[in-house]
C-alpha cells in the first residue's frame, strides 16, 4: 500500500538520507536502522516505536476497534509480555486504566479524526484523563488541513486550562489541498524538550518542505513555569 502514494519518498527517506542529522533523532534513526539494511524497506508504526523505546519494566497499552487492525497488532506483538493489546474504543478506554500504578509515563492520543466530532472527543478525554492522572505526559497529535478542526481543537483545550500546554506543528505542503502538515500539543512536557524541538523543527522543515517552502511552530500555548 505504501507504494500506490509513494509519500515516503518526500517524508522518512529524505530524513534517512541527510548528512549529520540532529541528536535528538538518533533514537528514531536506530529503530529504522533495525528494520532496514541498505534500501529503505520497512517503516515501523507508532506501536513499534514505542515498544523500542520501552525499558524491561515498562509496558505499552493499546487501544483498537477496527478488526483487522487489532488482527495485525496480535500478529505482531506475539508473546511480548509487555505489551496489552485492548479491543476498546480509546476514547472511553483511556480513562478506565488511568492511573497507572507508575508515577510518569506518556500517553499518545491520535485518531483518524475521520469524524469531525473527535476533536470535540479529543478534548474531552484530555480533560478527563488530566484530571485522573495530572502527573502524566499527554501527546494529541491532529492534522493540519484546509477546514478548521484543528483550531477547533486547540481552542478548546486552552479553556481547559491546563497549566503546561506546548504545540508543535511542523506544514509542507503549504499550498496544499489534503494534508499540509501535522501538529502535536503536549501536556507535562518534560523539562528542557522544548529547547530540543525548537532545533528540530528547522531541519525538518529545510528537508521536508514542499519545493523549499513550509513553516513550523515549537512554543508554550500554555505555561505556568
Amino acid at each position: 500500500m505504501a507504494q500506490h502514494g509513494r509519500e515516503y519518498e518526500h517524508g522518512v527517506a529524505r530524513v534517512m538520507a541527510a548528512n549529520n542529522p540532529p541528536a535528538a533523532l538518533a533514537p528514531y534513526l536506530e529503530v529504522l536502522a533495525t528494520l532496514n539494511t541498505g534500501d529503505l524497506r520497512n517503516y515501523p508504526g507508532s506501536p513499534a516505536l514505542a515498544l523500542s523505546l520501552l525499558r524491561e519494566s515498562d509496558h505499552l497499552e493499546l487501544f483498537e476497534l477496527h478488526p483487522q487492525a487489532m488482527e495485525a497488532l496480535r500478529d505482531w506483538a506475539g508473546r511480548e509480555a509487555r505489551v496489552h493489546i485492548h479491543r476498546r474504543d480509546g476514547f472511553e478506554g483511556l480513562p478506565a486504566i488511568l492511573p497507572p500504578p507508575e508515577k510518569r509515563g506518556i500517553v499518545l492520543i491520535d485518531p483518524a479524526y475521520e469524524l469531525k466530532t473527535d476533536y470535540d472527543r479529543v478534548a474531552d478525554v484530555l480533560a478527563t484523563s488530566c484530571h485522573r492522572w495530572p502527573n502524566g505526559i499527554f501527546v494529541i497529535w491532529y492534522p493540519l488541513l484546509r477546514h478548521q478542526g484543528s483550531a477547533h481543537l486547540i481552542r478548546k483545550i486552552q479553556r481547559l486550562g491546563l497549566p503546561k500546554v506546548f504545540q508543535v506543528e511542523l506544514t509542507v505542503a503549504p499550498e496544499g489541498e489534503g494534508l499540509r502538515g501535522s501538529g502535536l500539543l503536549i501536556v507535562n512536557l518534560p523539562y528542557q524538550i522544548d529547547t530540543g524541538l525548537g532545533e528540530l523543527l528547522p531541519w525538518l522543515k529545510l528537508r521536508l518542505g514542499t519545493n523549499h517552502s513550509g513553516s513550523y511552530v515549537a512554543e508554550w500555548l500554555t505555561s505556568t513555569r
